[in-house]
């Protein structure tokens, strides 16, 4: 069997070409939909087998990410009959799957904490997210991109953020003044389809210290969650691993919620440490869709993984009979 890094996605992997990914036959999914009707919540199913992708409602969190992380939790079971997991990393609620994946949480505490931070989180009003790259055409790092953004950070006057580290994209987060700071002042940039800045739609400012009601509010109401020694090694947003040897479930209850809401999560260190630790032959990666492919590709041309060094070594690279990403989606 092949070492595999398993990296779970977050918000923005259920799309309209993601509409039936659940299987309606798997336990998973009737033990969740149980789960559901205790918050009065619609079926998953019946959002799932929708004629229709209406972003209102998909797009919302209490709806998206109960389905992401539902659909994430079944490839990840199958990943795990078919590769020698290594190590599980996440990107930013993926956290929250990878938790149930790698046993620190049971099934049910994991999809709870999955469903009530959602629910904190669409309480909580103003602010957003946008997206910005920091690679060329190449997904090699560009030097001016960076500096344009370090440039619109510093002078937001404390009302922007870095939010996610997401391989050659930077996901910023902030107030509403915040945001509209970093549309005005950062460069346009046309990559592939896609004119950055752009504003991610329905996300507030994750990762950041404006979201400290939400991590206050999530530790009294997730008191009773039961967090265990993993079964397999979690690598957390800020790099560190919890390893079914010495990982601390107080450690993990605190940097669940603590940290990972209020300072900025890194998934290029995440799946570093995990390149650099555990040196796996595949970077597995659960769906629904396929959102973190060329995220791993960028990582892995700035690590020189394997002697890729740009975008065309990566994609001769996946040609092969021996490719190092393995998307579980399309």
């Amino acid at each position: 069997m092949t070492r595999a890094l398993v990296l779970c996605p977050g918000r923005g992997s259920y799309t309209e070409k993601t509409l039936r990914s659940l299987p309606e036959e798997h336990r998973f999914v009737a033990r969740a939909e149980v789960l559901r009707r205790e918050y009065g919540l619609p079926a998953l199913v019946e959002l799932d087998r929708a004629a229709k992708f209406d972003a209102k409602t998909h797009l919302a969190p209490i709806h998206a990410s109960p389905l992401i992380w539902l659909v994430s939790m079944i490839d990840a079971e199958a990943a795990g009959r078919e590769h020698q997991i290594s190590a599980v990393a996440g990107n930013s609620m993926g956290w929250y799957t990878a938790l149930a994946v790698a046993g620190a949480l049971d099934f049910d505490d994991g999809f709870r904490l999955m469903q009530e931070m959602s629910l904190l989180q669409q309480e909580h009003g103003g602010g957003g997210q946008i997206l910005f790259p920091q690679v060329d055409e190449h997904w090699r790092r560009d030097a001016q991109l960076v500096g344009a953004l370090e440039e619109a950070l510093a002078s937001s006057g404390g009302e922007a953020f870095p939010s996610i580290r997401l391989g050659g994209q930077a996901v910023l987060a902030g107030s509403e003044a915040g945001i509209a700071h970093l549309l005005r002042t950062l460069p346009k940039v046309k990559l592939g389809q896609n004119i950055y800045p752009f504003r991610l739609v329905g996300h507030g400012p994750y990762h950041t210290p404006l979201v400290q009601a939400v991590a206050d509010k999530a530790r009294e109401k997730l008191s009773r969650l039961a967090f265990h020694r993993p079964r397999f090694t979690l690598i957390d947003g800020s790099g560190r691993r919890h390893s079914p040897w010495s990982a601390s479930p107080d450690a993990l209850r605190d940097y669940t919620f603590g940290a990972q809401i209020t300072t900025a999560y890194d998934v290029t260190l995440s799946v570093r440490v995990g390149l650099r630790e555990f040196a796996p032959e595949r970077i597995v990666l659960p769906g629904p869709g396929n959102p973190l492919g060329s995220i791993c590709a960028q990582i892995l041309i700035e690590e020189g993984w394997r002697g890729l060094h740009s975008r065309a070594d990566f994609e001769a690279l996946q040609g092969t009979a021996d490719p190092i990403v393995h998307s579980m989606r399309r």
